[in-house]
């Protein structure tokens, strides 16, 4: 097995709600909304938790107005926080740890990203230049995750990001080099709505861009960088992602789709796009 391959096969950067405590059901807050059928404050359980952690409502999360919870993905953050840095005893065996653990999860979850991204550009053939700094990073990123719950709550996650994130630009650089012509740079643009059908994107900076319902029907996104952008409800019916870089699955999940479109190794279709195309 090759190092690329290695590196897209690592399922501890997917959510395991078998092995979590129901962390994001409970420390994380959300709105009455399209997206959430309720309110519900940080720290508080969802309504639809089970004494055993799983989702009484799971099989029926979209029709039942919790569309944003099949969007959401802690890239493994759960399961490190339950079984690793509290060694599998929960927050309802031990309550006197449940407010630490809540305000652990996200900086977790924070770190499980960025070493997504990392293993991303490490991935790929033409960030050569730069492994070793990636590998470091990515080394180090693992080590904070795995650390006990007063160092991760010291952390200073918004400078650690912007350390990380010089090695990532750079490898982003170095990645949309491989796109024919010049690049667009459509980085952090107000892009909600726009007709970008058939658009030729690859190579193009699209990081945090605002591209919400925008029509990328058949777009040519290879190469691109999309760290940050939005694609709820953008249209990505046959618009072609492979080699697109530091695409994560919630932001596919969040995008509508069909079988026709075409997306990066480690990454899957989104379940609800074919039940969208009945």
């Amino acid at each position: 097995m090759s190092e690329a391959d290695q590196q897209l096969g690592r399922d501890d950067l997917r959510g395991d709600c078998g092995s979590c405590f129901g962390l994001c059901c409970v420390a994380l807050p959300f709105a009455r909304s399209s997206d959430f059928a309720i309110t519900k404050a940080a720290g508080t359980p969802c309504p639809n938790l089970e004494p055993t952690f799983g989702c009484g409502i799971h099989a029926k999360l979209r029709p039942s107005g919790f569309r944003g919870c099949t969007v959401y993905d802690c890239f493994g953050a759960g399961q490190q926080v339950a079984q690793v840095i509290y060694s599998g005893v929960s927050w309802r065996e031990a309550p006197a740890t449940m407010t630490e653990m809540f305000e652990v999860f996200p900086v977790v979850r924070h770190l499980h990203e960025l070493i997504w991204y990392l293993t991303d550009a490490l991935s790929r053939a033409a960030t050569a230049p730069v492994h070793d700094g990636l590998r470091a990073a990515s080394a180090a990123t693992e080590e904070l995750a795995a650390g006990r719950p007063e160092a991760l709550l010291a952390l200073d996650v918004d400078a650690y990001r912007q350390e990380v994130n010089v090695l990532l630009t750079r490898a982003s650089e170095l990645v949309r080099a491989c796109a024919p012509g010049k690049p667009k740079d459509r980085r952090g643009a107000d892009l909600i709505g726009a007709k970008l059908a058939g658009a030729d994107l690859r190579g193009a900076t699209l990081r945090g861009a605002l591209l919400i319902g925008a029509n990328l029907r058949g777009a040519d996104l290879r190469w691109s960088d999309l760290i940050g952008a939005d694609l709820r409800d953008a249209d990505l019916r046959g618009a072609n992602l492979t080699d697109a870089l530091f695409l994560t699955q919630p932001q596919l999940t969040a995008a509508r789709g069909d079988a026709a479109t075409r997306i990066p190794a480690g990454l899957d279709l989104p379940a609800h796009w074919a039940d969208d195309a009945r």
